[in-house]
């Protein structure tokens, strides 16, 4: 598998309750830097979102197309992708850092499509 089918396969693993609900798993995906920025602005930090994902209730995992992988410095690469909930949509950038020979999350952010851009 190349980087960008790896990373992605570890993007959507994040986004199923299984993964979510497994804190060595996430620890293992989330970069040592890690940082997400939340669909209200707040910033969490990776001791955060590990904490915060452990408590989530089981849900059904979301879809997700659109997917586009920028290389943006070796072993770095920005993904880009769209994610539907039920009737929520939302569009997503990950960094990734691939130097350590895995895919890590480095950065996280979503933000709400409101119903007019949907």
């Amino acid at each position: 598998m190349n980087a960008h089918g790896e990373i992605q396969t570890a993007e959507v693993e994040l986004l199923d309750s299984l993964t979510r609900g497994n804190e060595a798993r996430v620890q293992e995906l989330l970069h040592p830097e890690f940082v997400e920025i939340g669909r209200s602005g707040r910033r969490w930090t990776r001791a955060e979102i590990i904490d915060s994902l452990g408590r989530e209730d089981q849900r059904p995992a979301p879809e997700t197309d659109e997917w586009e992988f920028a290389d943006l410095a070796p072993n770095i690469i920005l993904v880009t992708y769209r994610l539907r909930a039920g009737t929520r949509q939302s569009r997503h950038s990950s960094v990734w850092d691939m130097s350590a020979g895995q895919a890590r999350l480095r950065y996280h952010q979503g933000t709400v499509i409101p119903l007019e851009f949907q």
